[in-house]
């Protein structure tokens, strides 16, 4: 297991490395054009090179932006006047609010039902599902957002159509957690719903295929309860793909969380960074670029992590090949000399 973890951790840090490369190849090799600070006659152009502080040879210039991606001081903003860091992480409590409150809202969907319909196939319920599953596909995030804020929002006045209020800091306008979830409800339903279709779908699926699987049926003939069987056979061995997919999926949300952003006005990391894009604002533009990229890497690192834990088969695959390499060495016999050839008389 050990090993496992110091394999991960090691293509997370090499998977950085490549990250950053390819930052530094995007926004100081490919020649881009300057920004400029100010307005009008008194603007000057400044060089993004310039605003990060990365002079000298090429080496030295990647070496001296990986040091400053690390540390997250990428300059300041050439519109805003302000420090990039404190702009960015004004915008990630937004983000990260309606992703994960939108992956429990779908979650709370998608497994349950995916669960019933799979023990219930062909049923009104899976008919049902399965309809839901074709229009949650088939939908654009924006025209969700957009149904549910004029019938939930203009019609019924349900809920708040757009704006966020802080969690911890109230402001004058609002704050405080009760606001701060009522504000997010119609956000976190529009992203819940596009992704319950397709996760109940893939439950429904996995759980059909580990429900018929001989450990089920050798389980259920040795006197296990049902729930004990749907709880440490079914459900561990069917949330193996889940987990993969969720770890593959991070980057679609966080696409998908820009359309739901704009839909309902949320200052979050796809309104700035649509917006820095259109002023082009790259200091905003990269550092967005290296959060995001830095993210998913350590997202599908701890997805690696979980994954060991769910399936000890990892582990023992690991130890399995270890001893494998080690037996392989210990048994290659050593090089046998010739015996000399026998001397003519």
């Amino acid at each position: 297991m050990a090993s496992y973890v110091i394999k991960r951790l090691f293509w997370a840090v090499a998977l950085f490395f490549a990250i950053t490369l390819a930052s530094f190849v995007l926004f100081f090799v490919i020649p881009t054009e300057p920004g400029r600070i100010g307005q009008g006659r008194s603007s000057e152009a400044i060089d993004l090179r310039n605003s990060l502080g990365v002079q000298g040879p090429i080496y030295e210039e990647y070496g001296t932006f990986v040091w400053k991606a690390l540390h997250g001081s990428f300059g300041e903003s050439w519109t805003l006047r302000r420090d990039v860091s404190e702009v960015v992480l004004e915008a990630v409590p937004v983000t990260a609010s309606l992703v994960f409150g939108g992956a429990i809202i779908w979650l709370l969907i998608a497994i349950p039902v995916g669960i019933l319909s799979a023990f219930r196939p062909r049923s009104l319920l899976d008919r049902v599902a399965t309809v839901f599953v074709l229009i949650g596909i088939s939908t654009h995030p924006v025209w969700i957002g957009l149904i549910l804020s004029y019938y939930l929002g203009s019609k019924i006045e349900l809920f708040p159509v757009g704006g966020y209020c802080d969690l911890i800091t109230p402001t004058t306008r609002c704050g405080g957690p009760t606001q701060w979830a009522y504000h997010l409800v119609l956000p976190w339903l529009t992203f819940g719903l596009l992704y319950a279709a397709i996760y109940m779908r893939m439950i429904r699926a996995n759980v059909l295929e580990a429900k018929n699987e001989d450990y089920v049926r050798t389980a259920r003939a040795k006197g296990a309860s049902e729930s004990l069987i749907l709880r440490s056979h079914i459900l561990r061995n069917a949330s193996l793909p889940i987990v993969t997919m969720l770890a593959m999926d991070l980057g679609v949300w966080i696409v998908n969380a820009i359309f739901v952003e704009r839909a309902y006005g949320l200052p979050g990391l796809g309104s700035l960074f649509a917006a820095s894009v259109r002023r082009n604002d790259l200091p905003v533009v990269l550092a967005i670029f290296v959060l995001i990229s830095t993210t998913i890497v350590v997202f599908n690192l701890i997805v690696d992590l979980v994954y060991a834990k769910l399936d000890p088969r990892v582990s023992l695959q690991e130890a399995d090949h270890e001893g494998t390499v080690r037996e392989s060495r210990r048994g290659r016999a050593a090089p046998r000399e010739e015996a000399p050839a026998a001397q003519p008389t």
